[in-house]
């Protein structure tokens, strides 16, 4: 190779090595930025994940118990130093002997059973005495009314008896046939297939599936004079709780309502679950009324006096946050329900409620007012951001319960009656026609109840008769 020839391939080598080199610069320049970009994502995934592994179960929200996967193991309230079972002063229940039993069955002996001797002419004294229950053979009871007629002797007119009013057919099942299915099908929760099974083998009284549909529709219309008063009494009410929840009719999908207090419960079957929903109940809405309820957008819409939001939900909500996106507010705000609750529980104790200008009031309030105007980034922690900002939209919703101890500070009651709606689906799958003579029996039902009158007798007298007398 010449000298020439030699300068020119050394020229070309440089001019390689400083092509690489300026490559490897550029690729070293450009490496910090892909290594920032990768712990990002790598801390954005991370934070997805984190999410994800806090799943939404009865504890932390308003899942049902039923639906959680594995049994819940922790609870929200401190454990107690109480042991489990009956408490010292509890009152206790056991079976007692009848004072007149329907049968008596005296036991003597005829014969010593030491020496044989027949004790015929002996005197006994009673040494104790043993009951049995037993529930004799049931047998239907047929009453037939015989309408006679005679003529009058002034002016020939011929007078016939009338039957009673509820006596319209030939052959009819009776008021009490009617109470014991509605009880049976409504109360009990029995399918209408097991209900003609029951009927069948146990009272004697052999009828369809669809006769147990008509007895459900007979006994919902004798209810309704009781319904329409339960519902005014209702409107009349300082206090109210309000629920809803799906139900299945023939496949559709379906909204069940509550409305009720410690004395009433009114339930009403709707299509939607939206304002319209609760206009046609409610046209004016409830105007003298406090209204407890969940955050629903269509309850809170609805015209009341005043709102009351269910502050167990609440807590239910800031488990979640504050598993999930461990934010401080989370942490404090559980921690503020807490306290309004245990606040509550001595302020019913003494039975006086708080004042405005009571220092205990100012210090709920302030406390409240600072977790509000805490900032917190919509970006990193976006469901927590939400939560706050419903919270101050519904600031006035939160304390009622403080002020008037009339109000509770949680919607179990009304979702003690909605969860009656929930068993009956679970038992039957689904309503065919009947989701509103339901509503209207277990309305009565649950009055009845609250009102420690009898479940059997009451619900006799209101299918036996056209109008009757509800008291307040």
């Amino acid at each position: 190779m010449s000298d020439k020839e030699g300068a020119a391939y050394l020229e070309l080598q440089n001019l390689f090595l400083s092509r690489s080199l300026r490559v490897q610069e550029s690729e070293a320049c450009s490496l910090p930025m892909e290594v920032h970009s990768l712990q990002t994502k790598v801390e954005e995934s991370l934070c997805i994940i984190s999410k994800q592994v806090v799943k939404k179960d009865s504890h932390n929200s308003s899942l049902p118990p039923s639906s959680d996967i594995v049994p819940k193991t922790k609870i929200l309230r401190n454990a107690s130093a109480l042991k489990s079972g009956g408490q010292k002063g509890h009152k206790g229940s056991t079976l007692e002997m009848y004072a007149t039993p329907t049968t008596i069955i005296g036991l003597k002996s005829d014969f010593c059973s030491a020496c044989g001797l027949s004790l015929k002419d002996a005197t006994y004294s009673l040494q104790a005495r043993r009951q049995v229950i037993e529930i004799p053979p049931i047998a239907p009871i047929y009453e037939e009314y015989q309408q006679y007629a005679c003529t009058c002797p002034g002016c020939s007119h011929v007078q016939k008896a009338n039957f009673p009013a509820e006596v319209t057919a030939p052959i009819q099942y009776g008021s009490s046939v009617a109470a014991l299915a509605s009880y049976f099908s409504v109360y009990q929760y029995v399918p209408f297939r097991r209900l003609r099974e029951l009927f069948t083998q146990v009272f004697n009284l052999p009828f369809s599936e669809g006769t147990v549909g008509n007895l459900l529709e007979k006994a919902s219309q004798k209810c309704g004079v009781v319904y329409a008063e339960i519902k005014k009494q209702l409107s009349q009410s300082t206090v109210a709780g309000s629920d809803e929840t799906g139900a299945k009719v023939d496949g559709s999908k379906w909204r069940i309502w509550v409305w009720q207090n410690t004395l009433n419960t009114l339930l009403v079957a709707t299509d939607n679950r939206g304002t319209r929903s609760i206009e046609s109940v409610w046209k004016d809405g409830l105007q003298d009324t406090v209204l407890v309820s969940d955050r629903w957008a269509a309850q809170l819409n609805m015209p009341v006096k005043e709102h009351q939001l269910c502050l167990a939900h609440m807590l239910r909500d800031v488990q979640y946050l504050e598993e999930c996106e461990k934010h401080s507010f989370a942490t404090n705000f559980k921690k503020l329900l807490t306290d309004v609750f245990t606040l509550r529980k001595d302020l019913l104790q003494k039975q006086q409620p708080l004042k405005i200008e009571d220092a205990e009031a100012t210090d709920v309030e302030k406390r409240l007012d600072q977790l509000l105007g805490e900032c917190i980034d919509k970006q990193t922690q976006p469901q927590t951001h939400t939560f706050q900002a419903s919270m101050l939209k519904h600031r006035h919703y939160l304390l009622p319960c403080l002020y008037n101890l009339e109000i509770p500070p949680d919607n179990n009651g009304p979702e003690r009656a909605i969860r009656n709606v929930k068993v009956k689906q679970k038992v039957s799958g689904q309503f065919k026609t009947g989701q509103n003579f339901f509503c209207i029996i277990r309305s009565v039902i649950d009055t009845l109840r609250k009102r420690n009158i009898p479940l059997i007798t009451a619900p006799q007298n209101i299918c036996k008769v056209e109008t009757v007398y509800f008291p307040p």
